[in-house]
């Protein structure tokens, strides 16, 4: 009962949060043209917040599992490196011209991830320490161990010590660190985004336009329309096909790899 209450209590000021941004979106400068903002009530809440959907995925065959689960697991499995293109299901920044101050600050970042990062080389301190495996027995490129406070917190400040996810792959025995995930809120602007994470040196993305089938139409959907790499990509055409269609998947989010070489730090 204790941990429900603190549950709860918790859930309010993430809720408070994101009815915040919602309702006073910022004006400094657009997001790009394709991202747009939607009142669709299917639309998922971003990644920063207590409350993120998903973690209920059953384990082993997940054909049971609902629309929006496949969903969210489809969203990660698409962000790995060499996988990251702009689609019409993906939405990344475009680059800046680099300046001093820019690559001062990305170099920075990779100073405090390598620092913070050391003990959660064991996955097993990550763990201890409030990130929670997403999707642990779904087959991934790349597991993204999620920290809920530390994404509720940075809806709205940024922290690079404070990574919303820790990046692993999975090992014979366990979990190998590879890297680490910042999220900001789905409203924020460019120069939010550039003031967390110079855009001249990574390239933020979102996730959009995503048509999946409905519960129990799984097994035998054509992936070639549904998904992250199926060709629906509108509300009217995921309609057509009997399909539940989710405009957003998440907030903003970047992936940066301290530990690989310094042009593959700042995944693109």
């Amino acid at each position: 009962m204790r941990k429900q209450l603190k549950l709860g209590w918790l859930l309010v000021p993430a809720l408070l949060v994101t009815v915040a941004f919602a309702q006073n979106p910022p004006q400094s400068e657009q997001t790009p043209a394709h991202h747009h903002e939607t009142s669709n009530p299917q639309t998922m809440p971003d990644m920063p917040g207590m409350n993120m959907p998903g973690m209920n995925m059953p384990s082993g065959d997940h054909q049971g599992a609902n629309p929006q689960q496949q969903a969210e697991a489809q969203a990660m499995n698409a962000m790995h490196p060499g996988h990251m293109m702009e689609t019409a299901h993906m939405r990344m920044t475009a680059p800046r011209p680099p300046t001093p101050e820019d690559l001062k600050r990305a170099d920075q970042i990779v100073a405090t991830l390598k620092e913070v990062l050391e003990p959660y080389k064991d996955y097993r301190y990550a763990l201890a320490n409030g990130y929670q495996i997403f999707l642990p027995n779904m087959p991934q490129p790349e597991y993204h161990f999620n920290n809920y406070w530390n994404g509720f917190v940075e809806s709205f400040t940024f922290d690079p010590a404070r990574p919303t996810s820790l990046l692993y792959k999975k090992t014979r025995d366990g979990y190998e660190l590879t890297g680490a995930m910042y999220t900001a809120p789905r409203t924020a602007s460019l120069d939010q985004l550039d003031a967390r994470v110079p855009l001249s040196v990574a390239r933020w993305h979102v996730h959009l336009n995503l048509c999946m089938p409905r519960r129990g139409q799984m097994a035998n959907a054509n992936w070639k329309l549904f998904g992250l790499t199926g060709s629906i990509a509108t509300q009217e055409a995921c309609q057509e096909a009997g399909g539940q269609f989710f405009p957003q998947i998440f907030g903003w989010m970047v992936h940066v790899y301290p530990y690989a070489a310094p042009e593959k730090m700042f995944v693109h």
